[in-house]
């Protein structure tokens, strides 16, 4: 078990899927820089297409993700139209410059289009880009899966998909406003496997009731399908930024202790049923990509997580979506029809962002250098930040100019990681606690 110590927890933190992430994008970087960098993309520089379907059926009350009720046919058929406009407009500026190796979509739920919609947008990502040999992952509601959308991903050629799984334990789906069956899940898990399509599942501790129990049975019943990957991350209670929060009552919400004992207990049933630790909360079965990755040293970071995606480029599509270049992060207009409205118009949709600064490179190849190798070598020329305390306590390791986490540091991780953050103020409360 790992030693708990809360003094070290007290402080949210960022996730780090971004340095520096997205409290420091402004108005002030926005479309003239994403055309900029469009128009510098190399040939063959590998490009990743991230495309953002912000809609889901049923809004889920624990959710963070920027989505809203697909319960519109009008809604969803002009975000459709004005996506595909969107992917035509940044193709075009690229002007058939860059190799996209990876198409991932993400929401919301993209299985909240029809099916015949979710067909028409891959298509057009084939005719507007170089994208032929691209993996091609999808995020799922096992809710609004069925066999015919299973058969149509596998002929589209879909690689891999994510279920939106939470928690099995019925009352704790009550409580967060996702009634999920179990064989449901089984039954989608085994015609994904039947159709060639790996998987993954997102679960989550921390949620309201849910009891260390409760855990155990939902990573049994998870172990028990066996998919490739599992993301275990800690539920974020934050109803002043996410008013559909307000209807989970935070009384009901695990403490501290139990979340950090939660988090423990995830990792040592699933590294006990086989899985590799992939960073501080992803698990890959030994013969998955990601755990390829960690074991040759390229598991990378970037806005969709844990990945072993080596492009340096990310275009994002989509209402909100984020696009990343070595030196500038930009995001897509948030709202859906001020989106359309600027893609309608034949512009790139981006309107806030922040240049990356050779500082900032800096310190964020030490930050995802930690979190996903475990050590960093920053070199003798800047100043080591103070880590005495997590010295102190077996947590790091110093040597001149290198940082390496023990081996009990994990759940700690990125509460080191911020100590090399210029920007993380000292009362934040725009991020979550790091278990």
């Amino acid at each position: 078990m790992w030693t708990y110590h809360p003094d070290l927890l007290d402080r949210p933190v960022p996730r780090y899927t971004s340095y520096p992430t997205a409290a420091q994008f402004s108005g002030d970087v926005g479309a003239a820089e994403l055309a900029a960098r469009l128009d510098g993309v190399n040939r063959n520089a590998p490009l990743s297409l991230y495309v953002h379907i912000p809609y889901c059926h049923d809004i889920c009350w624990y959710c963070g993700c920027n989505t809203g009720a697909a319960n519109r046919v009008q809604r969803l058929t002009a975000y459709v139209e004005s996506l595909e406009r969107e992917i035509a407009t940044v193709a075009g500026r690229l002007n058939g410059n860059g190799r996209v190796q990876r198409i991932a979509f993400g929401g919301g739920s993209p299985n909240s289009l029809p099916l015949v919609d979710f067909v028409r947008l891959l298509q057009q990502l084939l005719l507007c880009f170089d994208a032929h040999h691209a993996e091609l992952s999808v995020e799922l509601d096992p809710r609004r899966l069925d066999a015919q959308w299973i058969s149509t991903m596998a002929a589209m050629g879909v690689d891999r998909v994510n279920l939106g799984v939470q928690t099995f334990t019925p009352h704790v789906q009550a409580r967060i406003g996702r009634i999920q069956p179990l064989d449901m899940v089984e039954r989608a898990v085994d015609q994904l496997r039947t159709a060639g399509i790996a998987t993954g599942f997102d679960l989550m501790y921390g949620l309201p009731g849910q009891t260390p129990d409760d855990l155990a049975a939902t990573l049994e019943a998870a172990i028990a399908m066996q998919p490739d990957r599992i993301a275990l991350f800690g539920y974020a209670h934050m109803p002043r930024l996410l008013p559909r929060q307000r209807r989970i009552d935070a009384s009901d919400l695990p403490g501290l202790a139990t979340r950090f004992a939660m988090a423990a207990q995830g990792y040592d049933m699933l590294t006990g049923a086989g899985y590799e630790a992939i960073g501080f909360d992803h698990f890959a079965l030994p013969q998955d990509g990601m755990a390829h990755a960690v074991r040759e040293g390229r598991l990378r970071r970037n806005f969709q997580g844990f990945t072993d995606d080596p492009a340096e480029i990310l275009l994002g599509l989509g209402a909100s979506a984020i696009s990343q270049f070595p030196d500038l992060i930009v995001q897509n207009e948030k709202q859906a029809g001020p989106w359309r409205e600027l893609v309608g118009a034949g512009q790139l949709s981006a309107t806030r962002g922040t240049f990356r600064t050779p500082e900032d490179r800096r310190r964020g190849r030490i930050i995802e250098a930690l979190l996903c190798q475990g050590e960093a070598h920053m070199g003798t020329a800047h100043p080591m930040p103070d880590l005495g305390r997590f010295e102190e306590l077996g947590l790091v390791r110093l040597s001149e100019g290198r940082v390496a986490l023990t081996r009990d540091a994990l759940p700690y991780a990125r509460s080191i990681a911020a100590c090399f953050d210029a920007y993380l103020e000292p009362a934040e409360k725009r991020f979550s606690h790091a278990v």
